[in-house]
């Protein structure tokens, strides 16, 4: 761990009304085939909230995220984001409302550095048209500069210097893991999802991810969603907890609610024992 971070300035900056992260889920369900994955949630999520989604192999976590995030369109219900109905909008809108996410199996590039990774979430940013990009006026090398100075920032913060230049795809499991976290954090997300971000981690690589994830949500108010299988984890760091089981909501709670939850207990080990 490093004495001293760069802190980045997209979340020093970030004004409080650029922080509000309402999400509201409404009777949402989802199924394919006769399979019903997702069956008639409701959920909601505050501004600065860190929230957590746990539930057995199969109850629908990560189908419930890919209909946060676009990736599925339920058949029924409603998600609203600030206000606004985003159930039918597509991925790239909705990164343009402010929804970032990482993945439980990484979607790198990992031919390319972990800059070169970086850099991709930038574009959404880019204001200057397709012209002025090709004649590399002026104002297009300022704000090159600045989508360079974000990303240093960023790079700097979750301590990946010493990688910057390397291809993603040499870099052991965790490490690439943590580059995933840092190019959903450079498309400056209201709303950070994160899909089992300590799968295939060791106890120090888990311990920096815990780290950066409650600096980024207590001091700088990122609002997070959890789907995470680590329940020393969970219970530790999560505000409020879901819990799913065969794609219905099994109760909702703070830590010490659920993990003396009876129907939490059946539905994890099918037997009254403690978590």
């Amino acid at each position: 761990m490093k004495a001293f971070r760069s802190r980045p300035s997209i979340m020093i900056n970030r004004r409080e009304e650029d922080k509000k992260a309402e999400l509201e889920i409404q009777n949402l369900r989802l199924s394919f085939g006769g399979v019903i994955a997702v069956k008639d949630v409701d959920l909601q999520v505050h501004t600065g909230e860190l929230m957590a989604i746990i539930g057995p192999n199969g109850a629908g976590k990560t189908s419930l995220l890919n209909c946060i995030t676009g990736f599925y369109r339920a058949q029924h219900g409603k998600i609203k984001f600030n206000g606004q109905d985003i159930t039918h909008l597509h991925t790239h809108e909705l990164v343009g409302v402010g929804i970032g996410r990482t993945f439980q199996n990484i979607e790198l590039f990992p031919g390319m550095t972990v800059l070169a990774n970086m850099t991709l979430a930038r574009h959404i940013h880019c204001d200057y048209s397709f012209i002025k990009s090709f004649l590399f006026s002026k104002s297009v090398r300022e704000e090159e500069i600045r989508h360079r100075q974000i990303l240093e920032e960023i790079i700097d913060f979750l301590e990946m210097q010493s990688i910057r230049k390397q291809a993603v795809g040499s870099l052991p499991y965790g490490m690439q893991k943590r580059v995933e976290l840092g190019r959903a954090l450079a498309l400056e997300p209201r709303l950070l999802v994160l899909d089992e971000p300590f799968a295939g981690m060791n106890m120090e690589e888990k311990e920096d991810m815990v780290r950066f994830l409650l600096e980024l949500n207590q001091q700088w108010g990122v609002t997070m969603i959890l789907v995470e299988h680590d329940m020393s984890i969970v219970m530790s760091i999560s505000q409020r907890i879901m819990v799913l089981n065969f794609g219905e909501k099994l109760c909702e709670g703070n830590a010490e609610e659920i993990s003396a939850n009876p129907d939490v207990i059946k539905a994890y080990l099918g037997e009254a024992e403690a978590l």
